[in-house]
């Protein structure tokens, strides 16, 4: 009589181990989902700052060029405004 209580007992034990695999399985994914989502959106704003930072590269060395162009040595921003 007491196998049947083994067999039980082992059997609610498979299916509580299942159960906790299974909302295991679930929480990662929901994980996985959530870090692949941050690394898209670090990676689109990463993409800006290096775009935003190439353009004021660009603009500041057309600014160089143009005020060597007019013979200028220096630049015409006053620091002290």
């Amino acid at each position: 009589m007491y196998y049947v209580l083994s067999v039980a007992l082992a059997a609610l034990g498979i299916f509580v181990l299942g159960a906790v695999l299974l909302h295991t399985v679930r929480l990662l994914r929901r994980y996985n989902r959530t870090v692949s989502m941050v690394t898209a959106e670090s990676r689109d704003r990463v993409g800006l700052l290096r775009a935003r930072s190439a353009a004021v590269r660009v603009a500041v060395a057309r600014r160089r060029d143009h005020a060597r162009a007019d013979g200028e040595l220096h630049s015409t921003i006053d620091v002290n405004e």
